[in-house]
């Protein structure tokens, strides 16, 4: 599951995609738009500047807006930054992988495969998305139930 800080963090900079190019965005106004906790989200934006996501103003006028076109801001890298991996499972992760305790030798766990190709599906879709991407708040079901024919 994506933490609280990963959820806050994609909220925040998809605020921010939205007002790209209108100038720096005032902390209060992202934090009510978003219902995020003003200093959790000072630290968020603070550690997003740091990676060169976000560029902060100073001043009257200042605020933040994003240092990158929206387009080149990847939901997976969004999630790597603030989470670590993409992976459900610590064996299946390609940036931080760790054996999993009380498992299998790597080699004989079937669930580690299953892991390992879900990491990477989930992974090729993250990576194609990015903050510029128009995205339905509709849920979009697929229906994968058996229709009987007539």
């Amino acid at each position: 599951m994506l933490s609280q800080k990963t959820r806050y963090t994609i909220r925040a900079l998809q605020h921010l995609a939205d007002k790209f190019g209108q100038g720096p965005v005032r902390l209060d106004a992202i934090a009510t738009a978003q219902n995020i906790p003003r200093k959790f989200l000072t630290v968020i934006l603070s550690e997003m500047a740091r990676e060169g996501v976000v560029a902060s103003h100073r001043g009257r006028d200042g605020g933040y807006e994003l240092a990158l076109q929206p387009i080149d801001i990847r939901y997976g890298d969004i999630i790597r930054l603030t989470r670590g991996s993409l992976a459900l499972t610590p064996c299946a992760s390609r940036n931080a992988h760790e054996q999993c305790a009380n498992c299998l030798p790597e080699a004989d766990c079937r669930l580690r495969a299953v892991m390992l190709q879900l990491r990477d599906e989930m992974a090729a879709m993250l990576d194609r998305m990015t903050l510029a991407d128009p995205i339905s708040t509709e849920p979009a079901f697929v229906d994968d139930a058996v229709t009987p024919t007539n």
